[in-house]
């Protein structure tokens, strides 16, 4: 439907899903909201600020959006019949929210929308770019909600299900007891910071939570809600979402209890996803100091538009001090993908992310006594890590390139933490004790020790991954896994890409971050 006055939006190539079959036409009079996000006023670069952290009004006005492109999308709306809805962040979220029909959206936008059923349900899918007038495509960083497929996967597995409880002997943890082991500081409980939890699906119940902290015998953080995208805190049994909703929840909490906590809820599209991150990121409301996401998927499972804008608002969240903790995976280094390649998953793949890996650990008398990269074979997963087709090396890897000379993209996993379900987190949902693993799990680990050493340290540590691969020593501030694979990769001394640099020990990275300068 794309006609000769328009041009392709780069990156916006969508391709059949496998397994989808075509149902026909979506309904022309059905009403659609779409996000449409405006490139950066001027070109953020983190190493101009010199670890300075912009306050919410200094980025909005330095690299928000441009009124006058701002303008140019809402001309463009009021000529092809499209409403634009109000906000109040769009300059600095950089996006615009319109709505129509599809017959109306199919004509702006110069796509075909189908609807198709896939054994994951129905959805409204296209083919092919989005195409917009010159003047617009070249002001336009994507458009996202004209396909709602699903985008992504919790990266959470439960023990007792496909074969995760197969090893002869198992254990499980509480999340306070994880961090007792991984020695992360004490006489701090991360009042006065904020843990964002981004969540595709799924709810809680407060009870749930009350019950759990109560049985920890730990007082229950503040949790709340922000509905994004129409999402909203939707609980049902302990077999859906709700699982990785309460685990990202009960192990942060457990770890930060003085933290407040906010839930994102978002539909499980391109639209929800990136919304959500911009919408955490920019919440002057709640202001979270780190962000926790246990949701992704393989690279090639995304459009370029959608992991460069992903990206991008990452980077726009460590300019503003907020550290993003993400899943690395649970399919080892295919990372799902049956073809026999190597990938890695997005968004932990982005550079401007803490990307999360998996171990095993077993313990003795209140400390670790083994700790090996999590493989529990094909059908009981492994820790993702590897290195990204996307996104290059970046500058904080340096040092990586004569480990694994040939390899220039980032390289996945940063840093790791118990993941194994044989070795497992006890957490409570809908009302059944259940023990879960994951590298789901690891995300929130990171996101409470993070709340714990900004409260320490009495400033955000933000980007922190340049300072985590500077220091002197390989291993300093970590446990070093040398032992195991995730298929492809095996472990190693110093990073490797199963584990990272290795799980934390939280009262040295405190020490360590006190004394870099520059630490957001």
């Amino acid at each position: 439907m794309a006609d000769a006055n328009k041009v392709a939006l780069p990156g916006s190539e969508r391709t059949p899903v496998d397994g989808a079959s075509m149902v026909g036409p979506t309904d022309p009079g059905q009403l659609v909201e779409v996000s449409v996000v405006l490139k950066q006023r001027r070109e953020l670069k983190l190493d101009h600020l010199q670890g300075k952290t912009l306050s919410h009004d200094e980025f909005a006005s330095t690299y928000g959006a441009d009124p006058q492109h701002i303008e140019r999308v809402k001309a463009f709306a009021a000529a092809h019949n499209l409403t634009v809805v109000p906000s109040e962040d769009e300059v600095a979220r950089r996006t615009i929210t319109l709505q129509g029909t599809v017959a109306d959206l199919q004509a702006a936008f110069g796509v075909s929308l189908n609807d198709y059923q896939h054994s994951k349900g129905r959805f409204r899918g296209r083919t092919g770019a989005i195409h917009l007038p010159p003047e617009l495509a070249e002001v336009v960083q994507g458009v996202f909600g004209l396909d709602n497929r699903p985008q992504a996967k919790p990266h959470i597995r439960f023990r007792g299900l496909s074969g995760a409880s197969d090893a002869a002997q198992s254990t499980s943890y509480n999340p306070n007891q994880v961090a007792q082991l991984y020695s992360f500081p004490t006489g701090v409980d991360g009042t006065g910071q904020t843990i964002g939890i981004i969540e595709l699906g799924g709810g809680y119940k407060p009870a749930d939570i009350a019950n759990y902290f109560q049985s920890l015998g730990i007082s229950a953080p503040t949790v709340t809600s922000v509905s994004v995208d129409k999402g909203k805190n939707s609980p049902t049994n302990s077999n859906s979402a709700d699982g990785e909703v309460l685990l990202d929840i009960e192990v942060a909490g457990a770890v930060a209890p003085g933290a407040k906590i906010v839930v994102y809820f978002t539909p499980n599209t391109s639209q929800g996803f990136q919304d959500a991150l911009s919408t955490a990121i920019h919440d002057t409301t709640n202001n979270p100091s780190v962000i926790s996401i246990s949701w992704g998927g393989p690279e090639s499972s995304w459009t370029n538009q959608l992991m460069t804008t992903f990206d991008q608002v990452a980077q726009e969240g460590a300019a503003l001090g907020v550290t993003i903790t993400v899943a690395a995976g649970d399919d080892g280094s295919s990372d799902g993908v049956s073809d026999g390649s190597n990938n890695v998953d997005f968004p932990a793949s982005s550079p401007n992310v803490l990307a999360c890996g998996g171990t095993a650990l077993e313990s003795s008398g209140g400390e670790i006594s083994d700790e090996t990269v999590w493989n529990d074979g094909a059908d009981g997963g492994a820790t993702g890590g590897g290195f990204s087709t996307v996104f290059a090396q970046p500058s904080y890897q340096s040092s990586l390139a004569g480990s694994y000379s040939g390899q220039t993209g980032r390289g996945v996993p940063d840093v790791a933490g118990d993941a194994s379900p044989n070795t497992g987190y006890n957490v409570l949902v809908d009302g059944d004790s259940i023990v879960v693993g994951g590298t789901s799990a690891v995300a929130p680990l990171w996101a409470g020790l993070i709340a714990l050493l900004n409260q320490q340290l009495g400033t955000r540590v933000g980007f922190l991954q340049p300072a985590l691969y500077g220091f002197a020593e390989p291993g300093n501030g970590f446990n070093d896994i040398t032992d195991g694979d995730n298929g492809t990769y095996s472990a190693g001394p110093g990073w490797d890409p199963c584990t990272g640099l290795g799980s934390p020990i939280g009262t040295t990275l405190a020490t360590l971050l006190s004394g870099v300068k520059g630490t957001s």
